[in-house]
């Protein structure tokens, strides 16, 4: 009942009595400008916040406060609330369908090159206007392996080349969906964990091979050196010595032969196995393996066996069943990616215990909570779906970090984007009003220091 209510709820006051005028998108790529934005409340991170104005000067943040002027040629903006872009930590956004549908995608298999930026242009817009500036993007859909994803910033003036903020962001996996009218039992959705557990221990052994051959590489190396360092020293004594025995040699009447120089052979290096490569990333910490699972037979088993790998970054997508769980996730600094969405009675059999109060039950057991869309191909409503989990139990902090900062942190961009701080790249939101209220809509979007959407 609650679900019917929160579902109620969100598509009466999402829809305003009247449609506004929709902003405007910018249809060319102007070069990055001078701005600065005035407003009375400049979310620096969630739960720092402060009054005055924010100046950005080509594509970055170069200072925060009270008491900022403006250069001369800049443009000021002004506005409710100021705060970071939002992510999607979980799309298909802008992804061709056929590697989204994907089943057959390797480890290695990179979803970057399957991303049209010539398409989609109105789904980019749409979320332009909901202030969605970065989305976590993979393919392979409920596949065993869904490749390794890409962090894109959402803009649909820019070159291929330039859209990526990070091409190898993570490896993608699902352990336990079902496609439509199909349900796996039990036993099949632990052989799933099974398989993907393999798939860590063989880039680990891959990894522990390569650093045997570097090993053997450098002392290789290091005999080779020495030996050379032996010959150059004792060089003019070898070269009497030979003279003296071509000497004897023909006094003798016999052939003189030269003594070859025997060389330590050279270490074979392992073959090189992309796949194994990017599970041996994964299994050194170097990217997370991100996994949709959802039920609580196969968490307990994932959790079990992967708990061996002491550099393992698991990151849980969907993750249903999980608010029993809260306590060893938190335990182990397993972040979970949660949809918090209102599903009707057609949902996919993984999703037959979706609680809308999920959010808020693992950030109360102190896991790291992140935003996704379920994977779907548009996140037009992602803000509003934070809110409403907000107003299933959700902290509202917690909730905008779980928009901003934290999928730009466990997806090692968290340098760049996120927050509102010198230095940072200029992906930022000039809001309306509060971030998770649903009345509030961007009046400006700023992608990288350029106004994208405005009134």
């Amino acid at each position: 009942m609650l679900e019917c209510f929160a579902l109620f709820s969100l598509a009466t006051f999402v829809q305003p009595l009247t449609a506004p005028e929709p902003p405007r998108i910018q249809s060319d790529s102007p070069a990055a400008q001078t701005l600065l934005i005035r407003s009375d409340r400049i979310i620096v991170r969630p739960g720092e916040e402060l009054s005055g104005a924010v100046l950005v000067q080509d594509g970055r943040i170069i200072a925060v406060g009270p008491g900022l002027t403006a250069p001369e040629g800049a443009r000021t903006l002004e506005g409710a609330v100021v705060c970071a872009g939002y992510f999607d930590a979980w799309s298909t956004v802008g992804v061709v369908p056929g590697t989204v549908t994907d089943k057959k995608l390797d480890p290695a298999s990179r979803v970057i090159d399957g991303v049209n930026t010539h398409a989609f242009e109105k789904v980019r817009e749409d979320l332009l206007r909901a202030g969605v500036t970065s989305v976590r993007v993979q393919g392979g859909n409920g596949a065993d392996v869904g490749g390794t994803g890409a962090i894109v910033r959402n803009d649909p003036n820019s070159r291929h080349g330039e859209i990526a903020l990070l091409t190898d962001a993570c490896v993608a996996a699902a352990v336990g969906v079902s496609e439509p009218n199909q349900v796996q039992d039990v036993f099949q959705r632990i052989d799933g964990v099974d398989k993907l557990v393999k798939l860590i221990e063989g880039g680990r052994s891959y990894r522990d091979r390569l650093t045997d051959y570097d090993e053997k590489l450098a002392e290789w190396q290091k005999e080779i050196d020495e030996k050379a360092k032996e010959l150059e020293k004792d060089f003019k004594k070898a070269k009497k010595k030979r003279d003296s025995d071509m000497e004897k040699a023909e006094e003798d009447g016999k052939e003189f032969k030269e003594k070859k120089y025997k060389e330590d052979k050279k270490p074979k290096a392992p073959r090189l196995d992309a796949n194994k490569a990017a599970m041996a990333r994964v299994e050194a910490g170097e990217m997370p393996l991100v996994v949709e699972i959802h039920r609580v037979p196969e968490i307990r088993e994932l959790l079990a066996k992967t708990a061996v790998f002491g550099r393992l970054r698991l990151i849980l997508a969907g993750a249903t069943e999980a608010s029993s769980l809260g306590s060893e996730l938190a335990a182990r600094d397993i972040p979970v990616i949660v949809w918090p969405t209102p599903m009707g009675n057609t949902r996919l059999d993984e999703y037959r215990h979706h609680d809308l109060e999920l959010a808020g039950k693992l950030h109360e057991a102190g896991v790291e909570v992140l935003f996704g869309s379920g994977g779907q191909g548009t996140a037009g409503d992602l803000s509003a779906l934070a809110a409403l989990a907000v107003g299933n139990g959700m902290d509202r902090n917690a909730a905008l970090e779980a928009l901003t900062i934290g999928p730009a942190r466990n997806f090692d961009v968290g340098d760049r984007i996120g927050t509102v701080e010198p230095g940072k790249e200029a992906d930022l939101l000039v809001l309306t009003g509060d971030p998770l209220a649903v009345s509030t809509r961007p009046a400006f979007v700023i992608l990288n220091g350029v106004v994208v959407v405005e009134p």
